[in-house]
């Protein structure tokens, strides 16, 4: 059987990695113009990559043993932790609205730099622009957060 400390330090590691990929995914998508279908691509995998990093840990090892620690740090990181998910899934209302606009004017594959979003998208747009903004930054202020009381508990847990 493997002990817990290894299977924690597998955990940190996974979530440690995904940071990286959320960063580059998240440069990427910022810095390239237009945002065709293939840089839609490419912010996906790091973007996904990042996410099944992080999700992994969280469904197999850490949600199943939340019940039995729930108290203290646990509790915390476990709340900061929904929050991050609660708000992804938040901003992520607003990108299907966004990508259904842009892939009904073919805008990933013929980019029109005349066109705008809230041409495309109705008098709406600037809302699902909005929750996609408040659903991204929400997701890594809350995943900082927990990742922050997760390296805490892990320290005072194993380290120390």
């Amino acid at each position: 059987m493997v002990s817990d400390g290894l299977v924690a330090t597998v955990a940190l590691v996974s979530v440690t990695l995904s940071l990286p990929c959320f960063l580059y995914g998240a440069y990427y998508i910022i810095e390239t113009e237009p945002v065709t279908w293939g840089v839609l691509m490419h912010h996906l995998k790091f973007v996904v990559t990042g996410l099944v990093l992080t999700t992994i840990p969280m469904l197999f090892w850490m949600a199943p043993r939340l019940v039995d620690q729930l108290g203290g740090l646990s509790a915390v990181h476990a709340y900061l932790g929904l929050q991050a998910y609660a708000l992804l899934l938040f901003g992520g209302t607003g990108i299907v609205r966004i990508f259904r606009a842009k892939r009904e004017h073919d805008l990933y594959n013929d980019y029109d730099e005349d066109l705008l979003m809230d041409e495309i998208g109705g008098e709406r747009m600037s809302h699902w622009r909005s929750r996609l903004r408040i659903g991204v930054f929400g997701y890594v202020i809350f995943w900082i957060l927990a990742y922050l009381v997760g390296v805490a508990r892990f320290v005072l847990r194993y380290v120390l």
